[in-house]
């Protein structure tokens, strides 16, 4: 945990680094994994819409050639691997778009399926929202320049909230099929009956990172006994518990609102997942939260592995999936 005392034993300290909390490294791609299980494809394959919603029975749709509408739901459950929650919203219109099409489909310059849309909310495992990844575009057909060969669509992010608020890049599929369902089923039953499962890779550039505040004597980390600066003259040591002061880590619970500062009473911890590793291995985070009276700065209390290396040891934190870039330290 964080005590008052050890806010206000940072006084000092804070003098000298509040100036750079604004400070954070340009934004380069981070690459999300996520996994969404129960994928259904809910066709609109009836025109009354009193029929909407209510069947309760497995009810398959109506196969269509061109331009039909359909309503994606599924169960975000993990991103990078890490247990996640959260909902996965898509829309489509077909539109089988091709330089020699079949009847039925579109003359184009260009090869693609439908119109898609998606959304993302994402939860942490214990339903706090973390964010949320909005991304428009193409699906089917050669992925766009720049992008893994693999990739069949040509999907682009347009912004996104919370730990993601203002961010941008690309969204591709792995492949994998949902269930395709009647706009009739009623989606109460979507977990029961199930669904496809499969994973959405996004390359999603923020607008900041998660960022160690660097000082005119090095990165701001203490010990968090006394609260001195960790340096070559007093190394930390393995399993000692130590305090980093990092930019971009987003925000809080409780809320703050956009441009306030961080409250000191309760102190705001911030709601995404926070990593930190110490020469690329995880160390035990105690605690992360908004500095009092700073913008975007933070205080996260963290436990050098105990099997760390002695000398200079490489510690970079990361938020919501998405690292900053490490720095180093001394350990003895």
């Amino acid at each position: 945990m964080i005590r008052k005392s050890n806010v206000i034993g940072m006084a000092i300290l804070s003098i000298a680094i509040r100036g750079d909390f604004a400070q954070s490294q340009s934004p380069l791609p981070t690459t999300l994994v996520i996994d969404l299980q129960n994928v259904v494809e809910y066709q609109s394959d009836i025109g009354d819409p009193q029929k909407f919603a209510t069947n309760p029975n497995l009810t398959p749709s109506v196969v269509y050639k061109n331009f039909g509408v359909a309503t994606l739901l599924a169960d975000i459950v993990a991103v990078n691997g890490q247990p996640a929650k959260g909902l996965y919203a898509g829309r489509s219109r077909s539109i089988v778009a091709s330089v020699a099409p079949s009847a039925g489909g579109a003359i184009a310059d260009v090869t693609r399926t439908a119109i898609r849309e998606h959304i993302f909310e994402i939860l942490k495992i214990d339903g706090t929202p973390v964010g949320t990844i909005i991304s428009l575009g193409f699906s089917g057909g050669p992925p766009p320049p720049g992008t893994p060969s693999a990739e069949r669509a040509n999907w682009a992010i347009v912004g996104g909230t919370g730990a993601f608020l203002g961010a941008r890049g690309q969204v591709g599929g792995t492949g994998g099929l949902a269930r395709a369902a009647s706009m009739a089923e009623d989606p109460i039953n979507r977990r029961t009956y199930g669904g496809g499962a499969y994973s959405i890779i996004i390359h999603v550039i923020p607008m900041s990172v998660p960022q160690i505040v660097n000082t005119a004597n090095g990165p701001a980390v203490v010990h968090s006994s006394d609260f001195t600066p960790v340096s070559a003259s007093r190394p930390a040591a393995g399993g000692e518990l130590i305090s980093l002061f990092a930019t971009g880590l987003g925000p809080t619970v409780p809320q703050v609102d956009p441009g306030q500062s961080f409250p000191a009473n309760p102190l705001a911890a911030v709601n995404s997942p926070v990593t930190v590793t110490v020469n690329g291995k995880p160390a035990e985070v105690l605690a992360a939260v908004g500095y009092p009276g700073s913008v975007d700065g933070y205080q996260i209390n963290v436990r050098v592995p105990p099997n760390t290396a002695k000398g200079l040891a490489t510690i970079q934190v990361g938020a919501a999936w998405i690292a900053g870039a490490p720095v180093s330290i001394a350990v003895q």
